[in-house]
């Protein structure tokens, strides 16, 4: 609650509501946190599926179900707790959002069996999608007009960071010491990033009240809904490489299983590299820029069955499948803003929902063609068809916004 003056004064009022610059810096530092350790635990599973699969005598389809669980559990969590929590304050949904992610990872590290750790895996992923929107909102909160865009990056940042040194760190790790003790190691991260909310980051001031009703609103614009599609289908295309890069790395392109840290730190450098690019290419022009990015993502994609075959093609092929990935999410969470209208909160999180949606479908998909025996080259064309559909709807709801802007236009609205 604000304290009432009884006197006037000629000081401008403080955006932060009276927070020293120093807490906010620590604050956005703990959000940071806790996005690091959501990129941990969602990209090092994939390094660690081999590892799985063996000490429970799985297949490789069985052994995604692990990825595929998680993603499932950001598509469910993301809108039914954006929604559900709509009148919470945000330093309270905080703590609560990180506290399931840091139960969900531990139960992970002591799950007996894979039925359990694959429910472990979901409990982890509700959270996800809600976590990112609040954060990002708490952090342009208190850090007040002019620095809102560059507070919400570095909140981002930290999964960046993720997938550049605590995926590595973390599939390292799991081959030495086992893959619990990778989930373990998330665990952990998600318990200090709940101290680190509680000790540091305020309830912000001056919150917009939305209603869960405004919230919904915006699934009924058809440019929202074609704008999900395209990240849910497209985003695909990615996964279903990156799920079994493990198998395409050591028994395709011939490098060591030994390796695959850096193997790994190779596609992280990809994906930083994919969120700087993304950014300035939609913000010259946003859908032209996602349109000549999702196209470089379907011809990267089918390249990668062929580069696959030689150690130094396909480091180069796994760096371009991050980078053309990741550059499309910028882009798209604009353009979800840009039609979204009061419905911010649910648009940010239904982002990570259709994402992790993909991250499900490629699992799966990529999954189906090795079964059907075709090879660990065969996900990159499935992932490549995925990415295809992906443009086309893109294509497809960019000309619909244009016929309805010249509409607009020649009605004089």
């Amino acid at each position: 609650m604000t304290e009432a003056h009884p006197a006037p004064s000629s000081t401008p009022p403080d955006p932060r509501g009276g927070v020293s610059a120093r807490r906010v810096s620590f604050a956005i530092l703990a959000l940071a946190l806790g996005g690091f350790g959501i990129g941990v635990t969602e990209f090092a599973a994939m390094g660690l599926l081999r590892s799985i699969a063996n000490d429970f005598g799985l297949t490789e389809p069985q052994a995604g179900h692990v990825i595929t669980a998680y993603a499932l559990g950001v598509v469910v969590g993301a809108p039914l707790l954006t929604v559900w929590t709509a009148r919470w304050r945000r330093r309270t949904l905080l703590l609560v959002l990180m506290g399931l992610f840091t139960v969900g990872n531990t139960a992970a590290a002591f799950a007996p069996s894979a039925e359990i750790l694959v429910a472990a895996r979901f409990l982890a992923g509700i959270p996800h999608g809600a976590y990112f929107g609040v954060a990002s909102l708490v952090a342009a909160s208190l850090a007040g007009p002019g620095k809102q865009a560059r507070a919400v990056s570095l909140v981002l940042l930290g999964l960046s960071v993720a997938t550049v040194i605590g995926v590595p760190a973390a599939t390292g790790l799991g081959e030495a010491a086992g893959w619990q003790a990778a989930f373990l190691a998330v665990g952990l991260i998600g318990a200090l990033t709940v101290a680190a909310i509680f000790v540091v980051v305020p309830e912000p001031q001056g919150a917009v009240e939305v209603r869960a009703r405004e919230e919904l609103a915006a699934l009924a614009r058809p440019q929202i809904l074609a704008t999900l599609a395209v990240g849910a289908v497209g985003f695909g295309g990615m996964f279903a490489v990156y799920t079994y890069i493990q198998w395409t790395m050591v028994d395709i392109a011939g490098i060591d299983r030994a390796w695959m840290p850096a193997v790994l730190a190779v596609y992280g450098l990809g994906m930083v590299a994919g969120n700087l690019v993304g950014g300035v290419v939609a913000d010259r022009d946003l859908d032209r820029g996602l349109v000549a990015i999702a196209t470089a993502m379907t011809a990267v994609l089918a390249l990668f069955a062929v580069a696959a075959h030689h150690p130094a093609t396909a480091l180069v092929g796994l760096f371009l499948v991050g980078a053309t990935g990741s550059a499309l999410v910028p882009g798209l969470q604009a353009r979800l803003m840009k039609y979204a209208g009061r419905g911010q909160t649910l648009a940010a999180a239904l982002n990570h929902s259709a994402l992790n949606a993909a991250n499900a479908s490629g699992a799966w998909l990529g999954g189906v063609v090795i079964a059907l025996g075709f090879g660990y080259t065969s996900p990159a064309l499935a992932g490549a068809t995925l990415a295809a559909v992906g443009l086309a709807i893109l294509v497809g709801a960019v000309a619909a916004a244009r016929r309805s802007e010249r509409d607009e236009v020649m009605t004089g609205r």
